[in-house]
């Protein structure tokens, strides 16, 4: 099945780079918030689980291979409170198994080339399917995967590795409001859409309700998935009410006359 996004107009096609330019404005300002906000939260990440008795290597391998802020938290909350390795490798890939629906989105944005698409799999998140599927057209949407997957791929690995270095000397990162930061930055990404869009609306107060309710039930992470029921309430509209306004439109330019100022085409009398 071909992606939506796919085009064969040349003027749509792009080479093998992509540069800073090919972003629409504003773009990289919301690129560079949810570095920020990741740096913040890596910090987090690395400082818990050091805390929580993990050696310090463990955090940044797993950042460096898994790569899944939500998978992380969760493995590292199953080890640090007794749980073994296969338990938290099943709860990883449990929250990560969204990505495999992200990859299917972004795909003709990696690139051509297998070795493109085996680095740009690994660097598909929330944030970089969010940025890629905004974008108008598929230079821009390469541009955005690429600048955002990698920057956000080095803030991480470096902001985990200063948080483990840091360990417990931050004691309890809950009390800096280190947790709430990633959250913040999404919200104010997010508001726009939701503000002008009705079906965004209904689909995300649906979720929260889900989300809110299964949050005492179900195992941190599961109520986030558990959510994407608020999608049913997206209402499409009518292909027929599209199909009508497509005739009317054609029915007029057919009907409407040419300009009396147009010039003649050679080869036609005037």
């Amino acid at each position: 099945m071909r992606s939506p996004h796919r085009t064969d107009d040349p003027a749509d096609r792009t080479t093998g780079f992509v540069r800073l330019s090919d972003l629409p404005p504003g773009v990289l300002r919301d690129i560079a918030l949810v570095w920020a906000a990741d740096l913040v939260v890596g910090v987090s990440f690395g400082a818990i689980a050091v805390a929580g008795g993990l050696p310090l290597w463990v955090p940044v391998t797993m950042s460096l291979l898994v790569y899944a802020g939500s998978a992380q938290f969760s493995a590292a909350a199953v080890l640090t409170g007794g749980g073994g390795a296969v338990a938290a490798a099943a709860t990883g890939l449990l929250l990560n198994s969204r990505t495999a629906a992200f990859s299917l989105a972004v795909a003709d944005s990696l690139g051509r080339s297998w070795a493109a698409r085996l680095i740009g799999a690994h660097l598909i998140t929330d944030e970089t399917a969010a940025f890629v599927l905004a974008q108008p057209d598929r230079r821009s949407r390469k541009a955005a995967f690429w600048i955002s997957g990698i920057g956000l791929f080095a803030v991480w690995n470096v902001s985990v590795l200063a948080g483990a270095l840091a360990g417990s000397a931050l004691g309890d990162t809950g009390r800096f409001g280190l947790d709430a930061a990633f959250p913040a930055v999404l919200l104010a990404l997010v508001l726009p859409a939701v503000r002008d869009d009705g079906n965004a609306r209904r689909a995300g107060a649906l979720g929260a309700v889900v989300a809110v309710a299964a949050t005492p039930v179900l195992p941190a992470g599961a109520p986030v998935l558990l959510a994407l029921v608020g999608l049913v309430a997206m209402r499409r509209r009518p292909v027929r009410d599209q199909g009508a306004e497509g005739a009317a439109a054609t029915a007029t330019t057919a009907e409407d006359p040419a300009p009396a100022n147009t010039p003649a085409s050679p080869g036609t009398p005037s």
